[in-house]
């Protein structure tokens, strides 16, 4: 019997726009900012911001694999970001915003070497893959950031454009 709820890790620069664009998608249960791929024990927003910690910003998407699958979140995740920068998206830079992926399962693991290879034939992409060994979850106030703090200027710079796209190419993706 498949399991009813599996867990996902990304990281495809700030993880506010990852999360509202994930938060979005059909078959998600639900989506956690927080930290992973790095050294430093717990660490906080500002240590992570350092860019010296080794971390990411990442987010911890739960999901139903009978209502979306881990291929297409994948597909999600390469289509919403800009997977051929290292260690940047847009004006953020540093490690901290790098394009990573962490797996928790050997299928996962599979399932994205496959696309990242199909996709390296004819983009120079720059993913990390690697096995997630803790997930640390932010500070509750970078929680639902875009539904929170929708009328600051990066959420209508950066995000909005983003859930544009989302609901232009994945439209028959997005909840209702």
């Amino acid at each position: 019997m498949m399991k009813s709820i599996e867990a996902a890790v990304f990281g495809g620069g700030c993880f506010w726009c990852t999360e509202a664009i994930f938060q979005n998608l059909r078959g998600v249960v639900s989506v956690v900012p927080g930290y992973a791929g790095g050294t430093k024990p717990a660490p906080t927003y500002e240590e992570v911001s350092t860019g010296l910690t080794g971390h990411a910003e990442v987010i911890r998407v739960e999901f139903d694999p009978r209502q979306i699958t881990f291929e297409t979140l994948l597909e999600v995740f390469f289509a919403l970001h800009d997977p051929t920068t290292k260690d940047r998206q847009g004006d953020d830079t540093g490690t901290q915003y790098r394009s990573i992926i962490l797996y928790t399962t050997p299928a996962q693991r599979v399932m994205a070497e496959t696309y990242i290879a199909e996709l390296k034939k004819t983009l120079p992409v720059t993913t990390e893959l690697v096995p997630l060994t803790k997930f640390y979850e932010a500070e509750e106030y970078h929680r639902n950031y875009y539904q929170n703090n929708f009328q600051k200027p990066y959420c209508q710079v950066v995000i909005s454009p983003k859930l544009i796209k989302l609901r232009e190419k994945f439209g028959v993706l997005v909840q209702k």
